[in-house]
């Protein structure tokens, strides 16, 4: 079945298989050289309402690299601070002809109030709040491909701040519908019943010795006054951070993952961030690539780019 191309990219729900491996092979042609020329000057703007180093910077490469001119957003200075909605705002970005605005916010879904209004300008989540984060998934789905070349029967274990991660709830479900098993481990405070449809909770010493990949998640210290009030990060190391005693029971196909930033020390040995196993900068990498395809297919949607643009994408397939 031939991936659907869509105007806005802001969830992985409607992502099917054929989806994700077209925007595999897309970005592994651009990160094998593959140009592209745009039909007319496209401009892109980076709404970012919550702090970024990762998704923003590798957003505005993609966007460069693909030939798109970037203007800058500031928040402080933007007339949000005077009171302005999202809403109004985005709108007056597709009036002064603003093709495609990627945004992160702190609240869950800002999007769909976006969605509903059936703009023009197209929308791309970087991130909302603990719910989605559609172009991280992705590039992690590009990690693992390159590693083993399909995604049904693996194991993936995902460990940590469970209730507060966008990256958790994107990954499992794509996860899942790709066909992989999902384990998690994590405190109680951060585990909750929803997870339990995905896959089991085990103690982290269990889920090293059973993964293809571990894919662990930040300690969100911004948010442990809220969840966490008496957080010791020491206790938290030694129950729920990869070790060296745990990188050594690791399979030997294992592979290490991490969102980023990376709390050495906490989430992980810092000795471990840079190991054999670990693929914490390949993913940082691959993201660039990634989202320059996920913006390739809104730009080919929108008629910015030919359709041609896209010929060889859809050669993947999942192996069982």
């Amino acid at each position: 079945m031939d991936a659907e191309i869509q105007h806005d990219t802001v969830s992985v729900a409607t992502m099917t298989s054929a989806t994700v491996l077209q925007k595999i092979r897309l970005a592994e042609q651009f990160r094998q050289g593959k140009q592209v020329r745009l039909l007319r000057p496209s401009y892109a703007m980076n709404l970012f309402f919550e702090n970024s180093t990762r998704t923003h910077t590798s957003f505005e490469m993609a966007e460069r690299r693909l030939g798109l001119q970037v203007l800058d957003f500031n928040v402080n200075s933007s007339s949000i601070s005077k009171g302005e909605t999202l809403e109004d705002t985005v709108k007056t970005l597709q009036a002064i002809g603003v093709d495609i605005a990627v945004i992160r916010h702190p609240a869950n879904d800002y999007y769909q109030q976006l969605l509903d209004d059936r703009l023009e300008i197209s929308i791309v989540n970087g991130g909302d709040g603990s719910g989605q984060h559609p172009s991280q998934s992705l590039l992690d789905m590009m990690t693992i491909y390159q590693e083993f070349g399909h995604f049904s029967g693996l194991k993936i274990g995902i460990v940590g701040d469970l209730k507060h991660s966008r990256v958790a709830r994107s990954n499992m479900e794509l996860l899942t519908r790709l066909g992989a098993t999902i384990r998690f481990a994590s405190p109680d405070e951060w585990y909750s019943a929803e997870f339990a449809k995905y896959g089991k909770r085990l103690s982290l010493d269990e889920l090293v010795t059973q993964c293809d990949v571990v894919m662990l998640l930040r300690v969100q210290k911004e948010r442990l006054g809220q969840s966490l009030p008496h957080f010791d990060q020491k206790r938290y190391h030694d129950q729920f951070g990869l070790t060296q005693a745990r990188f050594k029971r690791l399979p030997p196909q294992a592979i290490i993952m991490h969102p980023a930033p990376v709390n050495r020390g906490i989430e992980i040995d810092s000795e471990l961030v840079e190991s054999s196993q670990s693929r914490i900068f390949k993913q940082m990498s691959n993201g660039m690539y990634m989202r320059m395809a996920i913006l390739t297919d809104i730009l080919v949607a929108k008629g910015l780019l030919s359709q041609k643009t896209l010929e060889g994408t859809g050669e993947f397939e999942i192996s069982n």
